[in-house]
């Protein structure tokens, strides 16, 4: 036992001493490490708060409450475990209060506890934690230099249940069901039954839902709440239309907690003019949060949004094609879209892979970017479902130009495979954290992402760079963005490790291995050094 933790608390001490002295480079959105997680399904920090609204019904396999919160990921926040591992912004899964009854299809009862079937975008659900909670965890990541991402979703309501009744007609449709087939299919329909989808295409004033005034009452601030409404729909010159609403109760979370951002659910299912006006209404809030909070302002980049447009990929450039209408995203509020090309790109060599990304990213995309991912919450046909290739995945997704998207358990392999669970379900097991304390495999990958993520983190050359391949065999290749240059060598033999810098380190510059932590100077435009490591990353310090 006290062998396999000597390993674990080794491997975290080289990653951390790695990057020590590391010149320290401005953070931009299109070098992120983003760490995205499922609330209830990483780190139980409050079991008081477990069970609430009577969900106590007998949910199928992995489609319950398991108990995580917001508690839970502040503990994590605090042991510096996101900061090891290189995350400079963690998404999570939306908090707002959920359905309280359960859908029921047969295999067993199923509850919101990812958190897309919302109920009340005004209020926390308990089960995640409270406004507290969100308040300190915001501000204990700001600390570590860490941004929030949140999770939005204006485009539908949560399921009808006996607990939980469909919002009115002058707010939701409930049919017709969508096709897909054209644009007016996906965008004018619910995605599947029993999900009211908000008209977000109309202008039309609506009444706010009498289920919503009551629940207000019992709970002492309706009148707060009509201010704060009456406030915005003065301020801004919207008409009290459905969609306008929900932007406003989403925002609220910017100026009240200062929030970063933004990762936004189904996009393609609404018009997306609606995306563009979300931006501008959570841009507005935060610049209000950033005049009344000067000193916890991390810095002057814009409120960042990025839109799943599901089935979006890299090589389709700016436009997404729904048949008979084509529609560019990023010109409609988004900074980034969620790259679903990833996870099969990430089959091709090293070489192809990354040179193919730079150069859409520094042509077709110039100015905007994508968020590649491997694993997620909702893709049944992941680059690495039985966690095989494990430090490839991690190697290619990190050091992939692009912004990185770690799934929790991408890092611990976290079993992806649970007997029993059907359909997404599957994806969504709770955090292992067991594993990084008691397996010596699980302790050495951790270890491989946290030298790889502390080093994009703190080089935004890795994401946001221009790539440039060196050699083939053995493959090293330099990335540049603006001052930062970085040299990156994989698949290298053991032992003696030679490469070329001309042009990127001048003579004398002392550079640094992030990976093993060995230092080096170039001496006639080459670096030599022995490493154990196949893997070497070379900054200067």
């Amino acid at each position: 036992m006290k062998k396999i933790l000597l390993v674990a608390a080794a491997a975290l001490f080289t990653s951390c001493a790695s990057v020590k002295n590391s010149e320290k480079q401005p953070f931009t959105w299109e070098g992120a490490n983003v760490y995205f997680l499922l609330t209830d399904r990483f780190a139980n920090g409050d079991k008081s708060n477990d069970v609430n609204f009577g969900r106590t019904g007998k949910p199928a396999v992995l489609r319950g409450f398991e108990g995580g919160d917001l508690r839970g990921i502040i503990q994590k926040i605090d042991e510096n475990y996101f900061t090891d591992l290189g995350i400079n912004a963690i998404w999570m899964t939306p908090v707002v209060e959920q359905i309280h009854g359960a859908t029921d299809e047969g295999t067993g009862k199923t509850y919101g506890f990812h958190g897309y079937w919302t109920k009340d975008w005004t209020a926390l659900d308990p089960n995640f934690g409270t406004e507290a909670d969100l308040k300190e965890l915001v501000e204990k990541a700001h600390a570590k230099g860490i941004r929030i991402v949140l999770d939005a979703v204006i485009n539908h309501t949560g399921p009808v249940t006996p607990l939980d009744t469909v919002y009115p007609n002058s707010w939701v449709r409930t049919s017709p069901q969508c096709q897909y087939n054209s644009y007016e299919s996906t965008t004018a329909c619910t995605l599947v039954a029993n999900l009211p989808d908000i008209l977000t295409e109309s202008d039309a004033p609506a009444e706010l839902p009498q289920m919503l005034v009551d629940k207000w009452k019992a709970e002492g601030r309706y009148e707060a709440e009509m201010s704060s409404l009456n406030d915005f729909f003065t301020r801004t010159g919207f008409p009290k239309a459905p969609k306008y609403y929900i932007m406003k109760w989403l925002a609220d979370y910017v100026e009240e907690y200062g929030i970063d951002g933004y990762r936004v659910d189904t996009v393609k299912h609404t018009n997306e003019d609606v995306w563009k006006e979300f931006q501008q209404v959570c841009q507005q809030a935060f610049d209000i949060y950033k005049t009344k909070n000067p000193a916890n302002v991390l810095d002057k980049n814009l409120f960042f949004t990025v839109g799943e447009v599901y089935g979006y990929g890299i090589s389709q450039k700016q436009n997404y094609d729904f048949g008979d209408k084509k529609v560019n995203y990023y010109q409609n509020g988004f900074k980034s879209l969620i790259n679903f090309d990833f996870k099969g790109d990430a089959n091709k060599p090293y070489e192809e892979l990354f040179s193919s990304y730079s150069k859409m990213l520094n042509a077709d995309l110039n100015g905007k970017t994508v968020m590649n991912y491997l694993t997620s919450h909702d893709d049944g046909s992941p680059f690495d479902k039985d966690r095989k290739r494990t430090f490839e995945a991690g190697t290619k997704l990190l050091l992939a130009p692009g912004i990185s998207q770690v799934y929790y358990g991408d890092e611990t392999a976290r079993d992806l495979t649970i007997e029993g669970a059907t359909g997404d379900a599957t994806l969504r097991s709770n955090m292992n954290w067991s594993d990084i304390r008691y397996k010596p495999a699980t302790a050495k990958l951790l270890s491989h992402y946290q030298k790889l993520g502390k080093f994009r983190a703190n080089h935004p050359a890795v994401g946001a760079g221009v790539h440039q391949m060196i050699s083939d065999k053995p493959y090293w290749f330099s990335r540049e963005f603006q001052n930062d240059k970085v040299v990156i060598g994989l698949e290298l033999p053991n032992g003696l490790k030679t490469v070329n810098v001309t042009g990127i380190f001048e003579n004398g510059a002392k550079l640094r291995d992030a990976y093993s932590g060995k230092t080096v100077k170039v001496q006639n435009g080459t670096v030599m050094f022995e490493t154990e490591f196949s893997t070497v990353l070379l900054e200067k310090i």
